[in-house]
C-alpha cells in the first residue's frame, strides 16, 4: 500500500508518535515521557504531539510528505472535561484515581433499583467520578459540556470537533439515563465507530502539524483496542495481554458473556471479556527502584514464594481500591532473583484468574494468548504460558498500539475489513508452549494464590483505613 499513517499512542508513562508504512513497518518513532498520577494536564499531551510531529518530520521527511491519515489512541477510564468551545476546565482525572470511593454510598442511594449499569459502578466508573466532582468542584461541572477521553481531547485539538467512540465511552453511554438521578448534567459527547473519519486536520496548527491540514483523522478506540488489533488478536477465541503501566487481559468472543469482576464490552461484532488491572510490567521498575537487580531465578523454586501484585488497590477482577500487595512464604534462602520471579509470577497468576473466569463464561478455552507491551519478554512469555496452560505468542512489532492505529487507518483508506488488514500487517515472531510439569506446579500455586488473596484482603482494608 502506498503512503504512511501518523499514529499516536498516549500511554501511562509516555506518548509515542510514529510514521507507519503500508507494510506495517515503523519508519520513524519518537517517544516523550509523561508523568503519571491521579491527574494530568491535557495541554501537556498536546504539546507532546506537536514535539513528536517535529521529530518525525526531521527524521523522515519523505515519509511525512506521504501521510494519508492520522489515528490517535490513548489510555482509557480517564476523564477530560471540556466546555462548549472545547476548552479544558480542569486537570484530567486518570485511570487509577480512587477519590470517588468516598461518595459511592451517596451515589448508589440516588440510583434506581434494577438498572443494568448500577452494579458496574465502582470508584473507577465515570459516573462515580463525575458525582465526586459535583461535590468537590460544582462550579467546574456546571460549565462542562462533555466528558471525553484523552484521545478525544487530542482529536479535538487536531480537528476542532469534540467526539468520542462507542467503545471507549461505553460505560458513560450505558449510564446516560442515570445522569438525572445522580443530579448531573448530560455530558455524553457524539460517538463514532472506530475506523470512521471523525474529522479532518484543521488549518493553522503550529509547526509540522500545519503540513497535515485536510488529512482525515480516524476515530479510534482506547489503547487496549488498538493494541489488540496490532497484536493480531482481534478474532474470536483469541486472548490478549497488554503488559505495561497496567495489565490489560481479555478474551474475544463472538457473543456477549458475563463473568464476575470482568468487563463485557461490545467491540463491534466481537465481545471483549476481561479488563484492566492496576499493575503490570511497571512492577519491575518498582523493584529496580528499590535496588532489586534484574536477575533471572530458575523456574521450579523448591521454596515457592508468592506475591500479591495489588500495590495500589485493584480493578479487574476485584474492583477494590483498598487492596495492598504482599510477599508470602518469604524465607532467608530467597534473594533478589527469587523476589523478581515471584513478582512476575504474581502478575501471571492474576492473569490466570481473569482468563479462567472469561473461559468459563464463554464456554471456550483460549486458542492462544498474544502478549504485548513492556512485559512482552521471552522469559515472561514462557512463565505466562506455564501458568495459563495456553500458548503465548509474541509478534514482530514492539509497538502494537501504534501498529493497531495504522491497521485501522489503512483498513478505512483501502476499504477492506479490519481482520483482513490485521492479517496483512501483523507478523508472528515467537510462540511459547506451556511446560506440562511447570503448569501442574502453577495450578497448585494458583490455588494458594487465591487463598492468600482472600486471607490478606481484610488486613489490607484495615491498613488502608489505618489512622
Amino acid at each position: 500500500m502506498r503512503g504512511t499513517v501518523l499514529a499516536v499512542d498516549l500511554g501511562g508513562s509516555s506518548l509515542r508518535v510514529a510514521l507507519v508504512g503500508g507494510e506495517g513497518g515503523i519508519r520513524a518513532l519518537h517517544a516523550l515521557p509523561q508523568r503519571s498520577g491521579a491527574e494530568a494536564e491535557p495541554e501537556d499531551w498536546w504539546r507532546a504531539v506537536q514535539a513528536g510531529a517535529e521529530a518525525l518530520l526531521a527524521a523522515d521527511p519523505a515519509g511525512f510528505a506521504t501521510l494519508r491519515a492520522v489515528a490517535v489512541s490513548a489510555f482509557t477510564r480517564s476523564l477530560v472535561l471540556v466546555d462548549r468551545a472545547g476548552a479544558v476546565l480542569r486537570p484530567a482525572i486518570l485511570w487509577g484515581d480512587t477519590r470517588a470511593e468516598a461518595r459511592l454510598p451517596a451515589l448508589h442511594a440516588r440510583l434506581p433499583d434494577g438498572h443494568a449499569e448500577t452494579a458496574q459502578i465502582s470508584a473507577f466508573h465515570p459516573l462515580a467520578r463525575l458525582f465526586w466532582l459535583a461535590g468537590e468542584e460544582p462550579g467546574v461541572l456546571s460549565r462542562a459540556a462533555a466528558a471525553i477521553e484523552p484521545k478525544d481531547y487530542l482529536n479535538a485539538c487536531l480537528t476542532g470537533a469534540v467526539a468520542s467512540d462507542v467503545i471507549s465511552s461505553a460505560r458513560l453511554a450505558a449510564s446516560a439515563t442515570l445522569f438525572a438521578s445522580a443530579g448531573l448534567p448530560a455530558l455524553l459527547p457524539p460517538l463514532n465507530r472506530p475506523g470512521e473519519v471523525m474529522g479532518h486536520v484543521r488549518a493553522g496548527l503550529p509547526g509540522a502539524l500545519a503540513r497535515l491540514a485536510g488529512l482525515p483523522v480516524m476515530a479510534m478506540a482506547h489503547d487496549s483496542w488498538a493494541a489488540v488489533l496490532g497484536l493480531g488478536a482481534m478474532r474470536a477465541g483469541c486472548a490478549y495481554c497488554i503488559s505495561g503501566t497496567t495489565e490489560v487481559l481479555g478474551l474475544l468472543h463472538d457473543a456477549p458473556a458475563v463473568a464476575p469482576g470482568l468487563l463485557t464490552v461490545d467491540w463491534g461484532g466481537l465481545w471483549q471479556l476481561g479488563g484492566p488491572s492496576q499493575h503490570g510490567a511497571d512492577l519491575l521498575a518498582w523493584l529496580a527502584a528499590m535496588g532489586v537487580a534484574a536477575e533471572e531465578a530458575p523456574p521450579g523454586d523448591p521454596l515457592p514464594l508468592l506475591f500479591l501484585p495489588t500495590l495500589a488497590g485493584e480493578r479487574v477482577p476485584h474492583w477494590d481500591p483498598a487492596l495492598r500487595g504482599a510477599f508470602l512464604g518469604l524465607a532467608r534462602e530467597h534473594g533478589a532473583a527469587e523476589m523478581r520471579r515471584a513478582v512476575m509470577q504474581g502478575v501471571a497468576l492474576n492473569n490466570r484468574t481473569v482468563l479462567e473466569r472469561a473461559e468459563a463464561a464463554t464456554g471456550r478455552a483460549a486458542e492462544e494468548l498474544r502478549l504485548g507491551g513492556g512485559g512482552a519478554m521471552p522469559g515472561w512469555a514462557q512463565l505466562r504460558a506455564d501458568v495459563l496452560g495456553r500458548p503465548v505468542v509474541l509478534t514482530e512489532g514492539r509497538e502494537p498500539g501504534l501498529l493497531g492505529c495504522a491497521v485501522a487507518a489503512f483498513a478505512a483508506l483501502e476499504d477492506v475489513p479490519l481482520e483482513v488488514m490485521q492479517a496483512r500487517l501483523v507478523r508472528t515472531a515467537a510462540q511459547f508452549a506451556p511446560d506440562p510439569r511447570r503448569h501442574a506446579m502453577a495450578t497448585r500455586l494458583h490455588a494458594l494464590f487465591r487463598q492468600a488473596e482472600e486471607a490478606v484482603a481484610p488486613v489490607s482494608r484495615a491498613l488502608a483505613g489505618f489512622s
